[in-house]
């Protein structure tokens, strides 16, 4: 028995290094002097070529040492940082696989632009040789520019890097697989984060099995300037409400961060730990934007196949432009479904009661602008569609209980349930305060207004 599990240690071993040979044939870690390190830039290790940020004290005196050595599957790390570096770790799945869509997402909803201020470093963390091939090979084929490019890395680490991953303490009367496979994703994620802090000035953590919102990195961009003007420090700003997706670091606190996920790898879940991390770190409360720029796509989870149907209700995948404004109706509103949650980023909306002809729904803008394009849906499977309808533009606001414009141009009529049209602007040039959605008939079908977006330029351009 000894000399057959030898056997197939070596075997696996060996199949691995063919495997690594045939797609990177110089590309291996090897340990060896400074000299050679410097002969073979791809050549990784975590003491010689992983690129270290001396903004933080842990790494200026290479305090509370991690010992791990990386290997480079594939692509070639630049030698400037980047504004963002992603980071996902993957495994093999009971069910599908994810990984390639959400490659895909990242790079297709970027510009040349950003995707030249990035970095994607995905962890493959799994130990099955075959499983691993078949993964290198897939992203070779799919993402040869990117890998070129060096806006793709692909890591491993072996596994006697490890802490024990069994054994463990059950805290929360987790079943022994569950921390087990918790416990381990805390170790992916604390080797993902630390070998990333050089990368670039921010990092951004995703999950394996998410899709992206279009031009993601623009708006991270302009929502973490807007948050550098503010008073007091930040640490982690979150474009997803779920779990550990679009969650975002400065590169200054990310050895801290993989050494805390290391620490306390099998005490908690990740999204867990997190959290206790930003508040150690003194910022007490979440900073959430909306709307979300990552959604949940996997229908099973990484763990054991469990179906996993969550979603986040507040992603929009294009881009959400609609200035800053108040909305009224006097179409009686059902419940909690206010008119303004059509106005607003994600999937929640606007519920009224039968409306009459006349009745309407007025959005009023804080400042005027010059509207270029208007997208209004109504209804919700087939049903409670606004059946006669039209969109119109308004001038001078009048201050009432219920504020609306002084006069309005009507720009067209709904179309089964859905208003849309683009250059609105050549159209009617003048700024706009209001937009309105008049009631042209009444119906006894209770009315829902879905989303109501809207795209605008400088009154001055």
């Amino acid at each position: 028995m000894r000399r057959r599990s030898r056997k197939n240690v070596v075997l696996g071993v060996l199949l691995l290094i063919i495997v690594l040979y045939f797609f990177y044939p110089f590309d291996f870690l090897l340990m060896g002097s400074t000299s050679s390190l410097k002969s073979i830039p791809k050549q990784l290790s975590w003491q010689v070529e992983r690129l270290v940020s001396k903004e933080s004290w842990v790494e200026q005196g290479d305090y509370l040492p991690l010992s791990v050595t990386y290997q480079l599957l594939a692509g070639a790390p630049s030698n400037q940082q980047k504004f963002l570096a992603v980071g996902l770790s993957s495994v093999k799945r009971k069910k599908g696989s994810y990984l390639v869509p959400t490659l895909q997402s990242l790079f297709s909803q970027s510009s040349p632009e950003e995707r030249s201020s990035m970095v994607v470093v995905v962890l493959i963390a799994d130990f099955d040789v075959s499983w691993m091939i078949s993964t290198l090979r897939e992203i070779n084929s799919t993402f040869a520019s990117e890998l070129d490019q060096g806006q793709l890395l692909v890591i491993h680490v072996s596994q006697e890097w490890y802490p024990p991953l069994t054994g463990l303490k059950r805290n929360y009367n987790d079943a022994s697989a569950r921390v087990s496979f918790r416990s381990k994703q805390n170790v992916d994620y604390s080797f993902l984060i630390h070998y990333s802090g050089g990368l670039s000035q921010y990092y951004l953590q995703l999950e394996d099995d998410v899709f992206s919102a279009q031009n993601f990195l623009t708006t991270i961009r302009k929502h973490i300037e807007e948050q550098n003007t503010k008073k007091g420090t930040w640490t982690m700003l979150e474009f997803s409400a779920l779990g550990y997706i679009g969650k975002l670091y400065k590169s200054s606190d990310l050895p801290l961060l993989a050494r805390f996920l290391f620490l306390f790898y099998q005490e908690m879940p990740c999204d867990w730990l997190m959290s206790h991390f930003r508040e150690l770190m003194t910022q007490r409360e979440t900073i959430l934007f909306k709307p979300s720029l990552f959604q949940h796509m996997g229908t099973f989870s990484s763990f054991q196949g469990i179906y996993n149907k969550l979603k986040d209700k507040n992603f929009e995948e294009g881009v959400y432009a609609n200035p800053l404004a108040e909305v009224y109706s006097n179409i009686s509103t059902y419940q909690k479904y206010f008119p303004k949650l059509a106005w607003d980023p994600g999937e929640e909306f606007f519920w009224g009661r039968s409306p009459e002809r006349g009745d309407h729904l007025t959005v009023v803008f804080l400042e005027p602008v010059v509207v270029t394009g208007i997208l209004v849906e109504t209804g919700s499977g087939g049903k409670d569609l606004l059946d006669s309808g039209q969109v119109e533009l308004g001038q001078e606001v009048l201050t009432t209980e219920m504020k609306s414009c002084k006069s309005f141009q009507s720009l067209g009529a709904f179309m089964n349930g859905k208003f849309e049209m683009r250059e609105v602007d050549k159209l009617h040039g003048l700024t706009s305060s209001c937009l309105r959605i008049l009631v042209t008939a009444g119906q006894k079908d209770w009315v829902i207004v879905r989303k109501i977006r809207i795209t605008t330029k400088s009154a001055l351009s």
